[in-house]
């Protein structure tokens, strides 16, 4: 396999997808670690194994069961990749963007990215939900970028702005929402670094200092590449752990899936009662 996507197997993905669903979808939903229970809520679901769909990066991480359900929330077509890839798992960062590129070829025009994340604002606790107000792109700005090798004109320009990832107004939505339900949702910058390893006390005292409030391993790739492609953009991280720059909590996958399954709850009260105003 290449390491850059092209036009022909993005679509080639797309047609296998669209030739067993009913409805075109409109919003787009990718789960992060733990919260895939969230899919579970969908009507009249068609789902999709991505091990079935040509040229699809296949997820390899317990918690990412590497699922497509297409179907009906709160009145609106949605499409849910249930298990996203990462770059540590060995895809290209390429790669990573085709199922937010087949997204956008069955006409989403909506992304909402969610995370499992730990939490660097001292401020923070499990159990919190983030709305990103913005990333740092530090994968992206010294190594692998997204968008690195030929540009895909049919979805945007050679050099796209960032200058807005994160829609204003479902930011604002977010917010709003968060406030009548009483979910206490956070704000705040998301960094994504590669893994698979955690992070160290210095690399949480360094990431603190340049400004980012939760930290993850996935996300803004999709972000950058939605944007490329001109989505509309929101995400939610939920914060599954605090990570010490003192070294004093000692991070695993198995907390933060079982972090992630406390939250869903929360996570789902706050999109279903987005969905309906988009």
């Amino acid at each position: 396999m290449s390491e850059f996507i092209t036009l022909a197997e993005i679509d080639a993905a797309k047609d296998a997808i669209q030739a067993q669903i009913k409805i075109q979808p409109e919003i787009g939903l990718i789960l992060g670690s733990g919260l895939g229970d969230f899919a579970d809520t969908i009507e009249d679901a068609t789902i999709i194994s991505t091990e079935e769909i040509p040229n699809w990066p296949i997820s390899t991480v317990k918690g990412h069961k590497g699922r497509l359900v297409i179907g009906k929330l709160e009145g609106k077509p949605v499409i849910v990749l249930q298990g996203r890839t990462h770059y540590y798992e060995g895809h290209s960062m390429s790669h990573i963007g085709l199922p937010i590129r087949v997204m956008q070829r069955l006409g989403v025009d909506t992304l909402i990215l969610t995370n499992a994340a730990g939490g660097i604002n001292p401020a923070f606790s499990p159990g919190d939900l983030m709305i990103l107000t913005d990333h740092i792109a530090l994968v992206g700005m010294v190594g692998p970028n997204p968008l690195r090798g030929p540009n895909l004109d049919e979805f945007g320009p050679r050099f796209p702005d960032m200058s807005r990832v994160y829609d204003r107004e479902l930011i604002q939505l977010a917010k709003q929402i968060s406030d009548e339900k009483n979910l206490h949702c956070q704000e705040g910058v998301y960094i994504c670094l590669v893994g698979p390893s955690f992070e160290t006390p210095a690399d949480i005292r360094f990431l603190r200092g340049v400004g980012a409030d939760a930290v993850g391993m996935s996300t803004v790739p999709e972000a950058i590449v939605a944007r490329h492609g001109g989505l509309r953009v929101l995400g939610i991280s939920s914060i599954t752990n605090q990570v010490d720059p003192d070294g004093t909590n000692v991070a695993s996958h198995e907390e933060v899936l079982e972090a992630g399954k406390l939250i869903v709850p929360k996570l789902t009260a706050l999109i279903k009662a987005i969905l309906p105003k988009l």
